[in-house]
């Protein structure tokens, strides 16, 4: 796997991904605040929770089960001092569906959790990562 990064200008980023995906990041320097996009530590919290609901749909999609929407809402915490690491991680699944079995997702959600998703395993080094989810019927 590769990537790129590039300075624009101030603190503005362009991240270019090894299959040619761009995207702007960065933070908000003094005295304009304009920010380019998320800074470099949200998109790795967006990266964890992308990871784990990749995981999640595709297990229930292999169980058989009608998956029509996989949300995850993260909630985190970082260290007060640099490197201001993640020191908690919560991923709250919303799972939405017909007639889906509330013990595969959370079959699925504790295999990402545990086996498969290599951002949580990443983050589990520095932060408490826990999930919990709810299935919404769309029947």
């Amino acid at each position: 796997m590769k990537a790129e990064i590039k300075w624009v200008e101030k603190r503005s980023f362009l991240g270019k991904s090894g299959s040619g995906f761009i995207i702007p990041f960065g933070t908000a320097p003094e005295p304009d605040n304009v920010r380019p996009g998320p800074s470099a530590m949200e998109l790795v919290l967006i990266g964890t929770g992308g990871c784990a609901a990749w995981d999640v749909v595709q297990i229930l999609e292999k169980g058989r089960q009608n998956v029509g929407d996989c949300v995850v809402k993260l909630d985190a915490d970082r260290a007060e001092e640099d490197p201001k690491v993640f020191t908690r991680i919560h991923m709250h699944f919303i799972v939405t569906g017909r007639g889906l079995s509330s013990d595969k997702v959370a079959r699925a959600v504790t295999l990402s959790a545990d086996n498969y998703c290599s951002a949580s395993a990443m983050m589990a080094k520095t932060a408490d990562v826990t999930h919990d989810f709810e299935v919404i019927d769309s029947a």
